[in-house]
């Protein structure tokens, strides 16, 4: 990876591959399938009264690609992502995540696969604010029991450095702008090497410039990375930069 190019609050990451996206029917059906959504409802319930979330939706999402999950508050954008991340699960229908069927999995199954197979990046950043940067970090690499500690350093270095953030290593979550700290919050989420990452509104609490830097970043890295993303979103920018933008309004999806 080339130097990163500094400027205020954003980060552009030199891409010397091209996108893995696929841009036709052939290229698409040669792409493994990272994460299928079958048929998925979720029904919440308000003391005795149901509320449908989510209704009949099916999904594929490619590895690589770029995808952005629209709609306005309360469309069911959010409850989706979270069925994908495993934080929550489908009152009916089936997710396959790398074509496994995460139905009926204990919740120390879940557990692991969002440790090593799921990254999570979110609106409000989620770091521990008692910790540095590089310590936040490091955090989910010291689950990882088979990451000895010469691999763990390695890591850290490498993705705050491909944040633009190796010289605020210690620095505490206050000592950072919202722009820095969600780049933690970035280097946190690759550190584990997910195959998917899951960005709940990552621009929410983001000025206009600094938010667009965040983006560009998290394209750069899939471009050079081949990190699949997948963002819940109302933002117009995001959805702009998306390869693909799935549209929900009411739980169901918008064709």
């Amino acid at each position: 990876m080339k130097h990163n190019q500094r400027y205020g609050d954003d980060i552009a990451v030199n891409c010397t591959q091209p996108e893995l996206v696929p841009d036709s029917e052939n290229a698409v059906e040669s792409v493994p399938i990272i994460v299928e959504v079958r048929s998925v409802d979720k029904e919440y319930y308000l003391g005795k009264q149901s509320v449908n979330a989510l209704l009949n939706i099916s999904l594929i999402i490619h590895k690589g690609e770029f995808m952005a999950l629209a709609g306005p508050s309360g469309s069911g954008k959010s409850t989706l992502l979270n069925l994908i991340g495993c934080i929550d699960t489908p009152t009916s229908g089936s997710i396959l995540i790398e074509g496994l069927d995460i139905s009926g999995k204990t919740p120390d199954e879940l557990a692991d696969l969002r440790l090593n197979t799921l990254g999570f990046v979110f609106q409000t950043f989620n770091l521990l604010p008692v910790l540095s940067a590089w310590e936040n970090v490091e955090y989910p690499l010291l689950q990882q029991r088979d990451v000895d500690k010469k691999t763990r350093q390695d890591r850290v270095r490498h993705y705050l450095n491909m944040v633009g953030l190796e010289p605020y290593a210690h620095h505490r979550p206050n000592e950072l702008s919202g722009g820095q700290r969600q780049r933690v919050a970035i280097a946190r989420a690759l550190a584990t090497r997910p195959s998917i990452i899951l960005a709940d509104e990552p621009t929410a609490n983001l000025d206009h410039k600094t938010g667009e830097g965040i983006l560009r970043l998290m394209k750069d890295i899939n471009q050079n990375e081949g990190t699949t993303f997948v963002f819940s979103t109302h933002d117009a920018r995001v959805m702009e930069m998306a390869g693909r933008v799935i549209k929900l309004a009411d739980g169901q999806l918008v064709v």
